[in-house]
């Protein structure tokens, strides 16, 4: 596959992933909007307002600076980075959020379209906050952050759903990549540890740790991991983009108990 295939590819599913979304908060009652999700300090109102900021950005709207005092939940540069744009649109109604992710996100799929990117290394003209993002990294990343505000608004309106579709699947495949990270860095495992994580809908993903201690993909799942997961998709999403620990959270776990509680303590793979 080209690279130009590959990334028309990715905004086909960020498109989908728009769709989705912007048909979700159109359906929403007035009170859901201030609902809170698992993102500390977010409710409903700022997802879909940090969505329209970072579409808006990457179509061409100049970025926003405003005053705020910071939470507990704003610690790092990229999490201020977003709160600014949350925090300009902290009035704005949901029709105006609606319509202002909908007409970036257009104009930016008419740009894309026009003019597809064919080189997945190469620097896109605008990233988020300007940071030094390839196109490949900008384009596989939006379908990810807006499926997961929509699943982060599914939750917190107990509308669960959007669980099937091409978005979740691009986001548990993009995901699953960072288990080999988990296993070797934050878990700790001893060199020769394998891991294997079955999460329905997605093939198995096998991970081993080298004699350095890094976690690496395998080829294919050994017969006895060290570990073995087992997950649905929406648990593998919760634990993976940072959502909730995994305490009341059920995943099937076999093999070295100890390590599978460090693997699932260090899963949060999403700033």
């Amino acid at each position: 596959m080209s690279d130009r295939e590959r990334l028309t590819g990715y905004v086909d599913v960020w498109w989908e992933a728009i769709t989705d979304f912007t048909g979700l908060l159109e359906s929403l009652a007035p009170e859901d909007w201030r609902r809170p999700t698992d993102l500390v300090g977010w409710d409903v109102h700022a997802c879909a307002a940090h969505t329209a900021h970072l579409e808006a950005v990457l179509s061409g709207a100049p970025e926003e600076t405003v005053r705020f005092d910071p939470g507990p939940h704003v610690a790092t540069l990229a999490q201020a980075y977003t709160e600014h744009g949350v925090v300009a649109r902290q009035d704005a109604t949901p029709e105006e959020l609606i319509s202002e992710i909908r007409d970036s996100a257009t104009a930016r799929r008419t740009s894309l379209l026009h003019d597809p990117p064919d080189d997945g290394a190469a620097a896109p003209p605008r990233t988020p906050g300007g940071i030094g993002w390839t196109w490949e990294t900008l384009l596989r990343n939006r379908p990810l952050d807006v499926w997961m505000h929509e699943q982060d608004v599914r939750r917190a309106v107990g509308r669960p759903g959007g669980l099937d579709g091409a978005p979740a699947r691009h986001t548990v495949d993009y995901l699953l990549e960072g288990m080999g990270m988990v296993l070797g860095k934050r878990a700790g495992a001893a060199p020769g540890s394998t891991l294997v994580v079955s999460v329905e809908g997605s093939r198995p993903a096998a991970f081993g740790v080298t004699e350095t201690g890094r976690g690496v993909p395998l080829p294919a799942p050994p017969d006895a991991p060290t570990v073995g997961l087992s997950l649905d998709r929406e648990t593998f999403v919760v634990l993976a983009g940072g959502r909730r620990p995994p305490d009341g959270l059920s995943p099937t776990v076999e093999g070295d108990a100890d390590l599978a509680a460090r693997i699932l303590s260090g899963m949060a793979l999403t700033p």
